[in-house]
């Protein structure tokens, strides 16, 4: 018997003057699977996240089709019953991490309160610190995100969002704002929390590079659809679709004269 994926949609939405932002958008996710979703900016990829939280409405969308988590029919729960999911089962990573957090509040007070949502007490503030490769201080947690670099920042709101253990961590663009190194850095973080807590990803990013370096699959929005999902392998090595082998050929190369020496093992 084939088992229930962790994430099953097909998914439409509109936003008010803006009908069709999805359009039968099909998405699988397996437990503990890295997927990830390319397109350009206007495909949908944002809304799709929101639409799979149940978020969108509060930014004047709708959504309708079919979104089933854990097999269970999520447009047909109430948003009080989504709430209890959204943090707990399902985490969310945003592109912009001092934007996210609350300029006001110290560290430590808004990762208490992401806790207290959903548990009592406090968390273990160290070991979370560690396994978002913070320094396990607790003077981080007395700064407020202004203190912060984006890249810490960025490891806050990570941590913030797997802080239950969710089943599912929705990264959206989460790497855009980094610099290269940093970027590389976060992405190897994923990894860890995908191996060691049996974690899905949703990435959602533009940059095919950094999908393949991280995803096990990855599909391909254009335009509200859903246009292929395969194996990163097949994906790089036989796209079917023309707009993906768009994709894959407008990947820099690098010039022929750079010695292998040079070149990644």
């Amino acid at each position: 018997m084939t088992p229930t994926p962790l994430l099953r949609a097909r998914l439409s939405a509109d936003y008010t003057g803006r009908p069709g932002v999805l359009d039968n958008a099909e998405l699988t996710i397996e437990a503990g699977e890295i997927v990830g979703m390319v397109g350009e900016s206007g495909s949908g990829k944002s809304t799709l996240a929101l639409s799979i939280l149940r978020l969108l409405e509060f930014r004047g969308g709708s959504t309708r089709g079919r979104l089933e988590f854990r097999g269970a029919d999520l447009l047909a729960l109430s948003q009080r019953q989504m709430r209890s999911l959204r943090g707990r089962e399902m985490g969310l990573v945003l592109q912009s991490p001092l934007s996210a957090l609350n300029p006001a509040l110290r560290i430590g007070r808004q990762i208490t309160e992401a806790w207290r949502a959903h548990r009592t007490g406090e968390p273990d503030f160290l070991e979370l610190l560690e396994m978002v490769n913070l320094p396990s201080d607790r003077t981080l947690l007395e700064r407020y995100p202004s203190q912060l670099s984006v890249g810490q920042a960025q490891r806050v709101l990570i941590a913030m969002a797997i802080l239950h253990r969710p089943a599912l961590l929705i990264a959206d663009e989460p790497t855009s704002a980094l610099d290269a190194v940093t970027q590389s850095e976060v992405l190897k973080l994923f990894q860890k929390l995908n191996r060691e807590l049996g974690m899905a990803v949703l990435y959602i990013s533009h940059d095919l590079l950094s999908v393949a370096s991280l995803c096990h699959r990855i599909a391909i929005l254009r335009r509200g659809q859903v246009v292929e999902t395969d194996s990163r392998e097949a994906i790089f090595h036989h796209p079917h679709h023309p707009y993906t082998q768009a994709l894959i050929g407008a990947i820099p190369k690098l010039p022929s004269a750079v010695p292998d020496s040079l070149l990644p093992a």
